[in-house]
């Protein structure tokens, strides 16, 4: 979602030269962003603070001479480095006792800006009118070199289907709920390939099961670019509210977005091409990691038939 900034900077400044620092588990997208120079790792553990590790950072980054930095995370520790660094122009939102370490401070009206972009383009003096939305770019050969390597056929329509959340369980729509609509898919002619981190292997090994032949389970089976490559092969992805979500969205794949615990009011699939399915139900969205009530109901209740009733007009077209 924080390409909004990049193409938005780069629309103003054309020749301006972006870096972008950022975490191992998603450094490497930055290399399928236009609008990027660099990217520049960040080696910290989420929750880590790590001080003398950021000063380090600080000095390495003071080597590089940068105007302005545009500092995303509302966190103290995110405004360290940036502040050793020495860089003229430091933004971001107030957030978390760090008033000596911006000078650029903006405060955050979370009712004016419902959305996570909203609140990101509001950093560079944009509106969500002006949003160029995120996109991704595919390479072809790397995507054609990973489906000779593994033996997948497109000789079907693909169903892509993201089923796990870093986040935490409130928000994954039950695995037997995937299970199910996989196999409503294959018996109507698709296939389904699941995507996702090595942790959401078991889950993707349940849902194969569940559905037999023609569903192929790819979690922790590819890189980040890689999975890149093939959800833009994908007629229609599957998904909860995760980072794989919105990278379906920015390669061009039609987006099933499944809700229970957070609400597509603050972090939407940024695609005309989505639609979004969710009970909300009056516990819901809570944003907790796991269901305070216990019975997670805003997702177990969620049926299958549901979901597919959403992806029939999509389908139909395919077909």
């Amino acid at each position: 979602m924080s390409q909004v900034i990049f193409s938005a900077l780069r629309e103003d400044y054309p020749d301006i030269e972006i870096d972008v620092l950022a975490p191992g588990a998603t450094l490497s997208l930055v290399s399928r962003m236009p609008e990027i120079h660099r990217g520049i790792l960040i080696d910290q553990s989420h929750g880590q603070i790590g001080l003398g590790y950021r000063f380090r950072l600080g000095a390495q980054l003071a080597k590089n001479n940068y105007d302005w930095v545009i500092v995303t995370p509302n966190s103290l520790k995110s405004a360290l480095a940036p502040f050793v660094a020495g860089i003229p122009l430091r933004t971001g939102f107030l957030g978390e006792y760090r008033y000596f370490l911006l000078n650029d401070i903006k405060l955050l009206d979370k009712s004016r800006l419902p959305l996570m972009t909203d609140r990101f383009l509001a950093l560079v003096g944009k509106t969500s009118a002006e949003m160029i939305p995120p996109r991704l770019g595919v390479d072809v050969q790397n995507q054609a070199a990973f489906l000779a390597r593994h033996e997948l056929a497109t000789d079907k329509p693909v169903i892509g289907f993201c089923p796990g959340a870093e986040f935490g369980d409130a928000k994954k729509w039950p695995e037997e709920h995937y299970g199910a609509l996989a196999k409503r898919l294959i018996d109507e002619g698709y296939r389904v390939w699941i995507f996702g981190s090595p942790a959401d292997q078991a889950t993707g090994d349940t849902i194969a099961s569940i559905a037999g032949q023609d569903c192929i389970n790819l979690a922790g089976r590819t890189s980040i670019l890689e999975a890149i490559d093939l959800l833009a092969l994908c007629h229609t992805v599957v998904s909860n509210d995760s980072g794989l979500m919105h990278v379906a969205a920015a390669v061009g794949s039609r987006v099933i977005a499944i809700y229970g615990s957070t609400s597509a009011a603050f972090t939407p699939p940024i695609t005309e091409q989505a639609e979004i399915v969710s009970l909300a139900l009056d516990c819901s969205p809570c944003f907790k990691r796991t269901c305070p009530l216990g019975h997670k109901d805003c997702l177990n209740k969620l049926m299958p038939d549901q979901v597919l009733k959403q992806m029939q007009e999509s389908l139909t077209e395919q077909l």
